[in-house]
């Protein structure tokens, strides 16, 4: 699942920051690789300035989830493959690369499962969290998981999440103004007037999972043969859509080559207070969620300046800091109102819970229910 952060602006870390001053051996060392944009300088320089020791904290943001699933994996196996593959006599510099394994790494909720299954993260200590208590049950049910990457409430805990977000439909206002109607949730779609009018994300479980949400059912729905109409509602949406795509679907809605486009929340979040024409609505019979979690690679050493950060990420002052500064939710409970951002972000992040409690996370599906999603899209497309 590809999801991009565009939160580009004041307030992100410069790549490699370091805080705390120049390290020596000796001196206590947290190296986290985050997602660009997800936390902002301001939070880790608290974090900083609260700690009671001298310590060497090492920020470095990267671009896409799919780059920290890479690095995971180059970490896991990186010491055999420069072994058996004689690397380290051609790259003198290897050894070194090679100890740059993150503490902490950034991860989409929706990698978690592959993360498990791939062994490239490891489980984590929930009694050394002493806000892992405050989280809602439904987010510790999200990454308490089996060895097989699958939600098991007997699973051991193997992320904390930091923020979230969810899958949106975004519009053109002076398009709608002129059609006298407003899009309110997944069936809106399918009305006459927006025929060619539509762009899709470029993602199977996202697509088909809004189709499954207008007719009652989840998005994490495994036997897709048993739901009626599904393949006669995919072929009617299919004539509603432009193009599908997932990382460019914003600009022809900007140009009005577009009315309407189903996308991320912290795509539109950094964009929109920029172009008062567009607007946002989240779909009143659910949506998909997204969660932004830590994680801590395979066979690192969990210091407990690690839990200290994790910790300090789920204080009700923090995860509100956070929340606001990335235009994202929190899943800590927090006092935020509607005068804390501009009015174009409402809708994007006072979800009610009403809304919240029929919306979906994208859990893992057994294989082969995975690969008959991805044919039913390509077919979908293909009508």
């Amino acid at each position: 699942m590809e999801r991009r952060s565009f939160l580009l602006g004041t307030g992100s870390l410069a790549l490699s920051q370091l805080l705390g001053g120049c390290a020596d051996k000796k001196q206590v060392t947290l190296n986290v690789q985050l997602l660009k944009g997800s936390i902002p300088a301001q939070v880790v320089n608290r974090f900083s300035q609260g700690l009671q020791q001298k310590v060497q904290l090492k920020f470095a943001p990267v671009e896409q989830f799919q780059d920290l699933f890479q690095k995971l994996q180059t970490w896991q196996k990186k010491t055999n493959t420069t072994d058996k593959k004689g690397l380290r006599r051609l790259l003198p510099f290897a050894q070194s690369q090679r100890v740059t394994k993150a503490d902490l790494v950034t991860l989409g909720d929706y990698w978690i499962g592959s993360a498990i299954e791939k062994k490239l993260i490891q489980p984590l200590d929930v009694t050394k969290i002493e806000r892992w208590s405050a989280l809602p049950k439904r987010w510790q049910e999200l990454v308490t998981r089996n060895n097989q990457g699958l939600v098991d409430p007997k699973g051991n805990v193997w992320a904390v999440p930091f923020r979230w977000g969810s899958t949106v439909m975004i519009y053109r206002r002076d398009k709608f103004q002129e059609l006298g109607w407003t899009p309110r949730d997944w069936s809106d779609l399918w009305r006459n007037e927006l025929q060619g009018r539509i762009s899709l994300l470029n993602q199977p479980r996202e697509v088909i999972g809004l189709v499954l949400k207008k007719l009652g059912k989840s998005y994490n729905t495994e036997n897709l043969d048993t739901v009626p109409d599904l393949e006669k509602e995919l072929r009617l949406l299919n004539q509603q859509v432009k193009f599908y795509d997932s990382t460019k679907y914003l600009e022809p809605l900007i140009i009005g080559d577009t009315w309407l486009a189903v996308g991320w929340s912290n795509d539109v979040a950094s964009l929109i207070g920029r172009y008062p024409q567009l607007a946002t609505v989240i779909p009143q019979s659910g949506t998909a969620l997204w969660a932004d979690v830590w994680v801590t690679p395979v066979g690192q050493d969990r210091q407990p300046l690690l839990y200290q950060w994790i910790d300090f990420c789920l204080s009700p002052d923090i995860a509100k800091k956070i929340s606001l500064l990335t235009k994202t939710n929190s899943p800590i409970p927090t006092k935020i109102a509607a005068s804390d951002f501009q009015e174009s972000l409402h809708s994007l992040l006072l979800i009610n819970s009403e809304i919240f409690d029929k919306s979906d996370f994208l859990l893992p599906l057994p294989q082969p229910v995975a690969t008959q999603y991805e044919s039913l899209f390509a077919k979908m497309k293909r009508l």
